[in-house]
Formats: structure tokens, C-alpha cells, sequence
């Protein structure tokens, strides 16, 4: 079946994780596309807030206080969204956390509970949407990560969490296609994106964390996300650079893993501490900014993702990944 999505405005959009970097990005731009929205979060006052701002400049706006680890809040996200405007179009699980530092000094408790937030999460928010979704056609996006597909020591626990979210979306996808249901189902993977993600984690390195470079700007990952929810789109790497790493990894897994081991653990600690606004794991932080207080360079547009979005420079934009990697291997060998 082909699936068909709505234009921008004229869709009604569920995004979770919505005062706080990506999710706050996306919901600033849909409104400014004409979508009514329906945004989530733990952080009710900074929720609250969003809300009218949204509703002055957009169409429409309501905000449900939900965790997403709780399905019963889930489910009020479908039920207000259903109640207030009578359809749902896209649903964006964009929600999550992460906890910089090595496996072996994370609590267990830790583990599970950023796979509550990162994963169950998405499973939540998916199985709630579907039912809406398939009733008259739509789109499921959900927010991986280049640690989708290459694991990043010091944050192997979320890199875990989001191969997980991954798996869950492909093999969803592929049931969606065998009973031919009208959903599009997109997962996005940003790489090192400028948001407030190293404030919110929890941290066990003994230094501040920092986002390994090259480092993009949320806006990119927000154009992505409503290109998603209007063109069916089976995934998308946010930012030439993790385009390289997941390449890389394919390519070379046995030289990634060397890169990576020489050169992670460093390239996530800084001496530039984090803006304060609260480890976010198991209660929220104090959310209401898309950018992190990093001092670093910050890429704002990205030459790969946007040919991502216009098929015509598709071709050029992979054979200028291919190349760069086979530059970066020619000469070694291949493990």
C-alpha cells in the first residue's frame, strides 16, 4: 500500500519530550508550519508554559504532563489528542536520557531505568498510536541515534537502549507492511546534536560530560522530523558525521572499534561545566532551553541531511560519503 501523509498544516502532531531540546525545536517549527499539536513532558510548569507561547503563534496547542515510562500516561497523550482535535496525524517519541560513564560503574536500577524512558517509552507511544494512526493513515517517527549503530563506550548503556529502539522500528515497520496499513514508520538518527543532553544525564565519569564532535544544531533534527511527517521516509541520519561513522562501522568494524576506543573517552570529557539544569533520569530536569551552555563549534546546516530531504541530491551526497571513507580506509586493513 502507498502510504499518503497529510501536509503539515493540516495535521494534528503528538510529540513527547517536548520542552527540551529536540522535542522544543520541533515543536517551535510546527507551529510555525501551521500543525496543532498535542506536546508531553515530566516537566509540567516549563510544559504549561510551552503551551500558551504555542498557542499564541500557531493554530493550536495542548499539553498532557506524561512520563513516558507510565503507559496509562501514554494513553491520556492519545485520549487529549483525540478529545481536542478529534485525530492524531504524526506521532513523534522523541523522549529519552542518557548516563555518561562505563558500564561497569552503572547501577543496574540505572540500566533499567533510562531502557523505561529510551525504549519502553517508544514501545508505549507506538502501540498507543497505531490504533489512531491506521484508522485514516499517518506517520510513527521515533528518535534513535547514530548510537543506533555504533556503540559509544562511556554511553554504551544508551547506545544500548537505542539499538534497541532500532530493532523495535524496523521489525514494526516490516508487520506494518505485511497487513498493509496506511502508516509510514521513520526512524531518525541524529548524530552529536547541541541540546541540553549532557546536562540531563546522569554522570559517572568524574568530569563534565560534553557531546563528541562534530556537533549539529537541534534545528536540523527538528527539519528532519517534520520532512518525516510529511513524506514517507524510512530512516535518516541527522549530520554528514554520523553518516561517516555508521559507514565507517559497516565498512571496518574491527578499525571503529579502535577509533573509537582511542578516541571517546576523551572526546566526552570537558572542564566546561553543564548548565545546571538537574540529572533528568528519574525525575525531570529543568527543561525550557534547545541548546546546551557547550562553548564548542556547532555545525548549523549539514550538506548530507538536507540532500536526505530532496531526492536529487541524494546520489551525490552518498557518493561524497563513500568517498571520504574510502580515503580515511585506503592503505589499511580491513578487520
Amino acid at each position: 500500500m502507498t502510504v499518503k501523509l497529510k501536509p503539515l498544516n493540516r495535521q494534528v502532531m503528538v510529540i513527547t519530550g517536548a520542552t527540551s531540546g529536540i522535542g522544543l525545536a520541533t515543536a517551535r517549527m510546527a507551529t510555525e508550519s501551521g500543525v496543532r499539536l498535542v506536546i508531553a513532558s515530566r516537566d509540567e510548569e516549563t510544559l504549561h508554559r510551552l503551551s500558551e507561547e504555542l498557542r499564541r503563534k500557531g493554530p493550536g496547542c495542548v499539553d498532557v504532563p506524561a512520563d513516558v515510562a507510565n503507559p496509562r500516561d501514554v494513553q491520556r497523550i492519545a485520549d487529549t489528542a483525540m478529545r481536542t482535535f478529534g485525530g492524531i496525524d504524526t506521532w513523534v517519541n522523541n523522549a529519552g536520557v542518557s548516563i555518561f560513564g562505563r558500564l561497569d560503574r552503572t547501577p543496574l536500577s540505572d540500566h533499567r531505568r533510562l531502557f523505561e524512558t529510551n525504549y519502553w517509552g517508544v514501545v508505549h507511544g507506538s502501540m498507543i498510536a497505531l490504533p489512531y494512526l491506521r484508522r485514516s493513515g499517518g506517520a510513527l517517527i521515533n528518535i534513535g541515534s547514530v548510537a543506533s549503530e555504533v556503540s559509544l563506550p562511556e554511553q554504551a548503556a544508551y547506545s544500548a537502549s537505542k539499538h534497541a529502539v532500532m530493532g523495535f522500528t524496523e521489525g514494526l515497520r516490516i508487520e506494518l507492511m505485511q497487513d498493509n496499513a496506511p502508516v509510514s514508520v521513520t526512524l531518525i538518527k541524529p548524530a552529536g546534536i547541541d541540546t541540553p543532553f549532557r546536562e540531563h544525564a546522569r554522570n559517572y565519569m568524574g568530569k563534565p560530560a560534553r557531546v563528541p564532535s562534530p556537533v549539529y544544531a537541534p534545528h536540523l533534527v527538528a527539519e528532519a522530523i517534520l520532512y518525516a511527517a510529511a513524506n514517507p521516509t524510512r530512516d535518516m541520519v541527522v549530520g554528514g558525521g554520523g553518516k561517516m561513522m555508521t559507514t565507517m562501522n559497516k565498512l571496518a568494524p574491527g578499525l571503529m572499534d579502535k577509533v573509537m576506543a582511542a578516541t571517546m573517552g576523551r572526546q566526552q570529557r570537558t572542564d566546561v561545566e553543564p548548565r545546571p539544569l538537574g540529572d533528568a533520569l528519574y525525575k525531570p530536569g529543568k527543561d525550557g532551553y534547545e541548546r546546551s551552555n557547550w562553548q564548542g563549534h556547532v555545525r548549523e546546516h549539514s550538506a548530507y541531511t538536507s540532500a536526505m530531504r530532496h531526492p536529487w541530491l541524494t546520489t551525490a551526497a552518498l557518493l561524497g560519503i563513500g568517498a571520504a571513507a574510502f580515503t580515511m580506509l585506503n592503505g589499511r586493513k580491513l578487520y
